[in-house]
């Protein structure tokens, strides 16, 4: 949908991003204060819990999505996706540095294979890119604060509701970043096409996928997470083929490779709570 928005309604990561993060703040700062009344306040309570909540909000979840869209734009989704996939790679050297243990087979063979996969669906097998410096730095920039997002709010997760610290995240970075790029001087009125893509990535791709992902995270970690997170290039891949795109050899090995690897954290999971 941000390819689409960008290519066909003209729109720019500049304009775009700002307002996509302060809607989707306003919706779900609205659904806390009526469920949760002015406990949606007890982040800003204590420094430790403010300073945490400006990094995680500032620096993980808000720059990600302007670095992602950034990226889309600079090239294609396809290899914005590719680039912010090397995130489990981060995660997993920060989770290892954390817990002092060195990285096991199980988890470097799941993020190859992840890897993989996302490269062959991504690029239909063809491996051919040509991304721009540009887009490679931003892509690389996004792989990082996704890390960030993943591994730095483990106080957060274990005292406050992930809604709470998506609507506080999200409006932060509305904020921020309509000033940062004063968007007041673009002289861009959506048409209803564009109206409709705002709000769905608003709503699907910020208030739900986000929080959902997030919840995910709080339960199972940041290393299983990110992995279930590589669903995202499967499902892309799906929706793009109704809409026409063929259907190659290359998609194929990648889906397998991709299911794979779930399918082996799954019952790694299983294990692990048996």
């Amino acid at each position: 949908m941000g390819q689409y928005l960008f290519t066909k309604q003209g729109m720019d990561a500049h304009w775009l991003v700002p307002i996509r993060l302060f809607l989707a703040g306003v919706v779900l700062f609205m659904y806390c204060r009526i469920r949760m009344g002015k406990y949606v306040y007890s982040p800003w309570k204590t420094k430790r819990d403010a300073r945490d909540l400006l990094v995680y909000g500032l620096l993980g979840i808000s720059l990600c999505q302007y670095l992602y869209f950034r990226t889309i734009q600079l090239s294609t989704a396809g290899a914005a996706t590719i680039l912010q996939d090397l995130s489990p790679v981060m995660i997993l050297i920060v989770e290892c540095i954390h817990r002092h243990e060195k990285p096991g087979i199980f988890d470097v063979f799941s993020i190859i294979l992840a890897l993989v996969g996302v490269t062959l669906i991504t690029t239909h097998g063809r491996m051919e890119l040509g991304i721009p410096a540009g887009a490679l730095l931003c892509g690389v920039l996004c792989a990082g604060c996704v890390t960030v997002y993943n591994c730095y709010p483990r106080h957060l997760l274990a005292h406050f509701p992930v809604v709470v610290l998506q609507a506080w995240s999200f409006l932060m970075g509305g904020l921020l970043f309509a000033f940062v790029f004063k968007i007041w001087q673009y002289n861009y009125v959506p048409n209803v096409m564009g109206i409709i893509g705002i709000a769905f990535v608003v709503v699907v791709g910020n208030v739900l996928a986000f929080t959902m992902y997030m919840q995910g995270v709080k339960e199972i970690g940041p290393e299983k997470g990110i992995l279930y997170g590589f669903a995202e290039p499967v499902t892309a891949a799906i929706v793009t083929g109704i809409m026409g795109t063929p259907f190659t050899v290359g998609d194929f090995i990648g889906f397998v490779c991709v299911f794979a690897m779930l399918v082996m954290i799954s019952l790694s999971r299983q294990k692990q709570q048996a």
